[in-house]
């Protein structure tokens, strides 16, 4: 058996930092994509037993704008968001 092929691929997106609380680590993901002339994001929280995704939350003028639009959330609004997908 392929090692590689053991492991789940990530999801798509950039990797813009990591949630941790106790032992609990959720890697977290922001996926964009174009809209027209707009780009819509949404949110992938990964660890190691499971993945969470948002719908197309976001949706900005470009992907600069969409990542600044993101870093707005604190620490704690992305674990309500995290919690709100369970």
């Amino acid at each position: 058996m392929d090692p590689q092929s053991a492991i789940p691929e990530a999801p798509p997106g950039r990797h813009l930092g990591d949630l941790a609380r106790g032992d609990t680590t959720w890697k977290v993901r922001l996926e964009i994509r174009a809209e027209g002339k707009l780009v819509g994001g949404r949110v992938h929280f990964v660890s190691d037993e499971a993945t969470r995704s948002t719908g197309w939350i976001f949706l900005e003028w470009s992907e600069i704008e969409m990542i600044q639009r993101f870093n707005e959330f604190s620490p704690i609004e992305l674990w309500k968001i995290l919690e709100s997908l369970a």
